[in-house]
């Protein structure tokens, strides 16, 4: 019986071990606790897609993550941004809300600029582009198409059997149209 308890002891304490060891690992390579850094600030007109903890990348790379939104009375969203230490980025940088694909998670990318000094904690980017509604230019592109090809058509058939779309039929220089028919009583 002693035996029993000894064995249950040391796989219990392989498997406390084993998830401490996936805890680390899931810990330091998603940078869940990646609250260091120093943090810059943008105002956007739209953040569609962005929340707490979106990706802030440089070229492609993650540097950051979104730690914070805020609306302003003017309706402008201030976007707090946590940025490693060991990324500098130029005061002239802007700031533009993008997508990984038409179907893609939206995230915050920095176009780095040229200039010598660098942002400092609290700094502010000048430059920012928010999102694009993308289903709403997908629809002005759509309802522009089809009425081009309407147009196109009126042009064709100058004098053709159908008024155009948008004006109504006009009366004949003889009077009202008779009325149709029916079957007598």
């Amino acid at each position: 019986m002693n035996q029993n308890n000894t064995v249950e002891t040391i796989i219990g304490a392989i498997v406390v071990a084993i998830a401490i060891a996936f805890i680390w690992f899931a810990y330091t390579t998603t940078n869940a606790g990646g609250l260091g850094g120093y943090e810059v600030t943008g105002d956007l007109a739209r953040v569609d897609g962005l929340s707490v903890g979106t990706d802030v990348r440089l070229s492609g790379i993650k540097v950051g993550t979104v730690s914070d939104l805020t609306l302003k009375p003017n309706y402008l969203v201030t976007v707090h941004m946590r940025i490693h230490n060991d990324v500098k980025i130029p005061t002239d940088s802007s700031l533009v809300v993008t997508s990984s694909g038409v179907l893609g998670s939206s995230y915050l990318s920095v176009s780095p600029g040229g200039d010598d000094t660098f942002m400092k904690p609290g700094d502010k980017f000048g430059h920012t582009q928010g999102s694009v509604d993308l289903m709403g230019l997908v629809g002005r592109f759509i309802n522009q198409g089809g009425g081009q090809q309407q147009g196109q058509q009126g042009q064709q058939k100058p004098g053709g059997g159908q008024p155009p779309a948008n004006k109504p039929p006009q009366p004949q220089a003889n009077g009202p149209a008779p009325l149709p028919k029916g079957p007598g009583p």
